[in-house]
């Protein structure tokens, strides 16, 4: 792209840059497209992108038999996770049927070598759905399906293959397998097993109550928003909606599935017909448009000899009816399935705009120019307040992404100025209204429960933190406008979205949730400028308008004075602070003050700022450099040099932290680091939680479980003060409490707090908390187990 851009003439660069309104968009695309037609370069670089024969996405025989070889030694060397990496890799770039079926038999060894025997029996039933005459195939399922359980299907598996033997010895050696399944007819499990296992993730969106209506209002501060049109409990469901499109993150496109986005099982399907999506099961797999590997031959005249029950069993195992008959076809990735580069290579906000005009043009809503993109769509965009370097981009990025899809597999697509033009008007709209689809991991591979007592010095803390999978539109749920002390929350079953209220929500009130920025994670102008950047608006919510504790210490220092608990700002704080300050005191003028600010609040502020609240009415300013409480002053710019230089030390014991040399000396730097920041911050200040935890981390290595519980605890305390006592964000740092107490025996308070965060992840994920936190149920039944529930 910078290539292109390179190439452009500055009259015309200046042309695009000034295009200020949507009324201008035909002619500075025009202009653009016109030249870029003309230009050598651009062919090239567009022909890259969309001639599936230059591609780098498409399927290698050559690769495949290597990354297959590889494979097969690290096997023989026993080294099975290698072998498992190598076959999956060779899966994803093989062609041919018969190398496909060879492979997922390999991967089922390797599988079945690591102990994932559910996992293995998948792999098998991909083989013979390719290959129903593979006997090696057949008999490792049936092996599989005796360490399961299943003793009837382990028979028939068995019975199968014996029939493809034709050497003597080999059908003495089944025969003999048969003899030593036990007895099926009198211990039989479900012949279903395998079925219900390629649905392990499967969860149904819930129901919002009948008598709960929402209403869509326009107001002129923020434009469309939804009220409710009754009152609404805390924790209701309120809207659930599935995507109009997604697509997965760059990053998460090796480790999640390319259509659900959950994690993908080591038993991942890959597109038949193209290198790049990944599936966690052949459901996703159909879903997203591919079609499965298969060989519908008939095989009533392979297996005429066997009895009819037999037969049967050969036909449900090999064939793709069911898959087809219980899914659904999205079918967004088809259009990207042909081996061209573009998908790959192109940004998520432009691939996510190809499948929204590919899903409208193949649902015959809209013409082939485009020319009614945005009125279909009909969702808000802030072209205008873009910036001029954005403006450029959007144009260059919607010519090229045209042109890729006319080229790869929309013949029909016009390359016009109308359709650029509406192109860019989508991508302005993804801009924002698009979704993050985003899951919580804990830290290390998974949570795993640790039993009371017990500590591994090189496992860290049990975390939670919040990963980005994916990006989708969401028609109604763009509709919700911002706030900076929300009071709905938003969560993802698979790629559906549910949002459910936080607090109890009274008739015609706005439901608003955050775009990110919140009350606790960052101080109020930090919160204003992101939004003003991403967003392109001026966020007068209640966070952002009205004092409260929260935004006056999270970045703040201490008074000189060490028995006052006062707060000083520096500069830039205190002149976001004084509007808020100003609005506060004009709006006390005719309302009483609790109707504005809650007592709760009210004392919040009064503890580290009262001069604030006993100042007569006008126009006032905070001052910075002096105490809010006390009036005495601070040298803000030295507390600020001393508190870099300890936070320095300990960025540099996290470092030794996170290589495995924690001891009592990193402890003790630790210590001195916190002591100097406790001297210059408020107490109440995040960078002081942050330590906190690391400390807490630097405990918890060096197994000294009672400094790492008492140094978690310090640091909830001050993000309790930040976020509120029931915020989400103190139920993901109880979760590290709850481990560190059990891990040193303290199974009374591991219990009391797993029922703390119980409580906390209830009222923001409902019934679904234990579906998104699998570690949950096993947390709390290790702290049930420890005080003998």
């Amino acid at each position: 792209m910078e290539t292109l851009k390179s190439r452009i003439p500055e009259h015309l660069v200046q042309t695009v840059k000034s295009s200020s309104s949507v009324d201008d968009l035909l002619s500075s695309s025009s202009s653009l497209l016109s030249f870029l037609v003309g230009l050598p370069q651009f062919h090239q670089a567009v022909s890259e992108l969309a001639d599936p024969d230059l591609g780098c996405c498409g399927k290698s025989q050559e690769s495949s038999l290597d990354l297959k070889r590889r494979g097969n030694l690290c096997f023989r060397s026993r080294s099975f996770d290698d072998a498992l990496r190598f076959y999956s890799k060779a899966l994803r770039v093989a062609r041919d049927n018969t190398l496909l079926a060879s492979l997922f038999l390999n991967r089922a060894n390797a599988l079945h070598n690591l102990g994932l025997l559910e996992e293995s029996l998948r792999d098998c039933h991909r083989a013979l759905r390719i290959d129903p005459c593979y006997a090696k195939a057949w008999f490792r399922r049936g092996k599989l399906n005796t360490l399961l359980g299943n003793y009837k299907d382990s028979f028939r598996d068995i019975t199968v293959s014996m029939s493809l033997e034709s050497s003597s010895a080999g059908k003495q050696q089944l025969q003999n397998e048969l003899l030593a399944i036990p007895d099926f007819q009198n211990k039989q499990t479900s012949e279903n097993t395998l079925w219900t296992c390629l649905y392990f993730w499967s969860v149904d969106l819930p129901n919002v109550q009948s008598e709960l209506k929402l209403r869509c209002v326009s107001t002129k501060e923020k434009g469309r928003g939804m009220v409710s049109e009754s009152d609404i409990e805390q924790a209701s469901v309120i809207h659930v909606e599935e995507p109009f499109c997604v697509v997965i993150s760059k990053s998460c496109r090796e480790t999640h599935c390319h259509f659900c986005l959950n994690e993908l099982p080591p038993d991942s399907v890959p597109c038949p017909s193209c290198s790049v999506p990944v599936y966690c099961s052949e459901s996703c797999q159909i879903q997203s448009g591919g079609m499965l590997s298969t060989n519908e031959m008939d095989k009533n005249s392979i297996f005429h000899n066997l009895p009819d029950d037999i037969v049967d069993h050969i036909k449900g195992v090999t064939s793709a009816v069911r898959y087809y008959s219980e899914t659904e076809c999205v079918q967004e990735h088809q259009h990207e399935c042909r081996g061209a580069n573009w998908p790959a290579v192109l940004p998520s906000d432009a691939v996510l705009a190809g499948r929204v005009i590919m899903k409208l043009i193949n649902q015959g809503e809209t013409a082939m120019d485009l020319s009614n993109l945005h009125e279909k769509l009909d969702l808000s965009h802030s072209y205008s307040k873009m910036s001029p370097e954005s403006k450029l981009e959007l144009h260059l990025l919607s010519i090229v992404l045209i042109w890729c899809l006319n080229k790869s597999c929309c013949p029909d697509l016009s390359v016009c100025e109308a359709s650029v033009s509406q192109t860019i008007i989508l991508l302005s709209q993804i801009k924002v209204n698009s979704m993050a689809i985003v899951r919580m991991k804990s830290s290390g591979d998974s949570f795993k429960c640790i039993p009371a007592g017990n500590v591994s010095a090189k496992e860290p803390i049990q975390s939670l933190e919040q990963i980005r999978v994916g990006q989708a539109l969401y028609k109604i749920g763009s509709l919700f406008n911002h706030s900076c002390k929300p009071n709905i929350h938003l969560y993802f079953l698979s790629r559906g979205l549910v949002m459910r209220t936080t607090e109890f929500v009274p008739v015609g009130c706005p439901l608003e949730l955050s775009y990110g920025p919140e009350v606790g994670k960052w101080d109020c102008k930090d919160r204003i400028r992101f939004l003003e950047e991403e967003y392109f608006f001026n966020c007068r919510c209640r966070g952002c308008s009205q004092m409260n504790i929260s935004d006056l210490v999270i970045n703040g220092y201490c008074c000189v004075n060490t028995s006052c608990t006062g707060v000083v700002l520096d500069s830039s704080v205190a002149a976001c602070e004084s509007e808020k300050l100003n609005h506060f005191l004009a709006a006390a003028k005719s309302l009483d003050h609790h109707f504005l600010v809650s007592e709760k609040v009210y004392a919040g502020v009064s503890e580290v700022a009262s001069s604030l609240l006993i100042k007569p009415s006008g126009s006032l300013h905070i001052k910075a450099d002096k105490c809010l409480k006390c009036g005495s002053r601070c040298e803000v710019e030295n507390s600020h040099i001393e508190v870099n230089k300890a936070w320095n030390h300990l960025r540099r014991v996290e470092e030794l932290m996170n290589s495995g040399r924690a001891n009592i000396s990193v402890l003790s730097d630790c210590l001195r680091s916190i002591a100097v920041l406790r001297t210059f911050l408020h107490m109440y200040n995040k960078d002081i939680a942050d330590a906190e935890d690391k400390v807490a981390q630097a405990c918890y290595l060096a197994a000294e479980m009672k400094g790492a519980r008492e140094h978690c605890e310090a640091s909830i305390k001050i993000l309790k003060r930040l976020y509120g006592d029931e915020h989400v964000v103190i139920g993901n740092e109880l979760v590290k409490l709850a481990s560190i107490q059990l891990a040193s025996g303290d199974s009374s308070g591991a219990w009391e707090t797993t029922k703390r965060l119980s409580q906390i992840f209830s009222k923001y994920y409902g019934s679904h908390a234990e579906t998104l936190f699998s570690y949950l149920s096993c947390l709390k039944l290790e702290a049930a187990k420890a005080v003998n529930l």
